[in-house]
């Protein structure tokens, strides 16, 4: 029996071999073939994912889309000059491009942003917002006659932004230092961190420098200056 008796060595950790060599070392010995386990380390652990309503790792539950504050429209209106809901535009630039400049060339108001603009609603920096004066219906016509205190209103994402006017300001575009000026975290002040919530309203300044003599004008028609109403937000309520 022990000369004809195969000998089979099954080391604990194998997890190679098949449960026919089990079967057939089992009769050779006279045990009953038990069903082949592998290892613990082998077992893969249950996911779950297949658990029903319950993602795992393999299956995460998509984060919902929340909508880009840049370029959602907004709606600017000045009662002291009578504009109410003009349509502002957000696109990527700086004020007074051309791509702002098409944008109020269609009657709306334009609103930059990026590396050259300014910031939303609302938010912590300088909020710009440029429109015609004279051309395509003139929505900020009266513009230059706003005083300190005066409202202006943005409405957006269902919020109304109440600033208030605090000083005016000229903007030269034949002077880099004076675009920086306007273009500033704080406007007027190039390179100081904001600490709170601002608008520069802008449009051109054509009939004075008219009456100046001053006609120059760049590539897309706008004066040397343009008359800039800079406010602070004072107050935001449901719209």
């Amino acid at each position: 029996m022990a000369g004809s008796r195969t000998s089979f060595t099954v080391s604990a950790t194998l997890a190679g071999v098949t449960a026919a060599v089990l079967a057939a070392g089992c009769a050779a010995t006279g045990e009953s073939p038990r069903a082949a386990v592998p290892p613990r380390d082998a077992v893969a652990p249950a996911s779950p994912a297949a658990v029903p309503g319950v993602p795992g790792p393999a299956d995460p539950s998509p984060a919902p889309s929340r909508p880009d504050p840049r370029v959602r429209e907004a709606r600017l209106s000045i009662p002291e000059i009578g504009l109410d809901g003009l349509r502002v535009v957000r696109y990527e630039g700086t004020t007074d491009d051309w791509p702002g400049t098409r944008v109020q060339n269609r009657g709306d108001a334009a609103s930059p942003y990026g590396p050259g603009g300014g910031v939303g609603p609302g938010e912590t920096g300088n909020h710009l917002v440029t429109a015609h004066r004279l051309s395509a219906g003139g929505p900020l016509r009266d513009l230059p006659s706003l005083e300190a205190g005066d409202r202006v209103l943005v409405t957006s994402g269902g919020t109304v932004y109440e600033y208030r006017i605090t000083e005016t300001r000229t903007t030269s575009f034949r002077s880099e230092r004076s675009l920086a000026e306007q273009r500033a975290e704080v406007p007027g002040h190039p390179g100081r961190k904001a600490t709170r919530a601002m608008i520069t309203v802008s449009t051109c300044a054509t009939p004075e420098d008219d009456a100046a003599g001053n006609f120059w004008r760049d590539d897309k028609g706008n004066p040397e200056h343009r008359i800039d109403k800079v406010g602070v937000l004072v107050s935001s309520r449901p719209a």
